[in-house]
């Protein structure tokens, strides 16, 4: 694995350190192209880490009217839902920092799940303005991990880890016996920057196999996402490193 690796003595600070880090690239991001275009994921980190930006001072860093929010991955549920990741961040963060709400580009989660996909594919090309064949360039697309190595919705052993001509796809989860709409690996390595955010003790063993073993990518998806010529960065708090040497 190629990429920077911070480890952090604990999880308020990896939360802090992560937030911060969004905020400089947000305004980077404004700073050279007039807007920040990102990804969220969902998990009970990251929502952490929207609480964060939301609030002072943070909040008040980042220029909301020039930022665009989308999502790399969702559940097939109703926005309402518990385990929609866009209620989730919604609630976390978008609600509070009063972000337009033609600048939210959420999932159609409700849809049928490949037609979900394919909405959602025709937004982002509609958004950047590209044609079919082109990759957009997201400034930032973070992710977390599951403990089976996996990341957004690209699951071991699942047909989305194949392709290479969609943005977004739905993949068929066959472990949770669901459909789940993802960003795909060629999607999400056209990034400028790429972000993990993992914390806890039971991320320990697979953040190790995935950052120092050989490669096994339907084994251990999030190997697959090597950004280039973009950046990758591994936030860990001191428990989910703890079986690096």
């Amino acid at each position: 694995m190629t990429g920077e690796v911070k480890v952090f003595d604990r999880t308020e600070d990896l939360i802090r350190h992560s937030a911060e880090k969004i905020v400089s690239i947000a305004q980077e991001s404004i700073r050279n192209r007039g807007q920040f275009v990102c990804s969220l994921s969902g998990g009970s980190t990251p929502k952490e880490v929207y609480s964060r930006l939301a609030a002072m001072p943070l909040k008040e860093e980042i220029d909301w009217g020039k930022t665009h929010v989308f999502w790399g991955d969702e559940r097939s549920v109703v926005r309402t839902h518990p385990d929609s990741n866009f209620r989730m961040a919604k609630e976390s963060l978008l609600d509070a920092v009063g972000i337009p709400p033609f600048n939210i580009h959420r999932v159609a989660s409700e849809e049928d799940p490949m037609l979900a996909a394919q909405q959602y594919e025709d937004d982002i090309r509609e958004f950047f303005g590209i044609s079919d064949g082109i990759f957009p360039e997201f400034d930032l697309i973070l992710l977390g991990m599951g403990d089976d190595g996996h990341t957004a919705s690209l699951f071991p052993d699942t047909e989305a880890l194949k392709v290479q001509d969609r943005l977004v796809v739905d993949n068929f989860v066959r472990k949770l016996n669901t459909h789940r709409i993802t960003f795909t690996f060629p999607m999400i390595n056209h990034a400028r920057n790429v972000l993990f955010i993992v914390s806890g003790s039971a991320k320990s063993k697979m953040i190790k196999q995935v950052l120092e073993n050989s490669n096994a990518p339907r084994i251990l998806p999030s190997q697959l996402v090597q950004p280039k010529p973009g950046l990758l960065f591994w936030f860990l708090d001191k428990e989910a490193a703890a079986d690096l040497t």
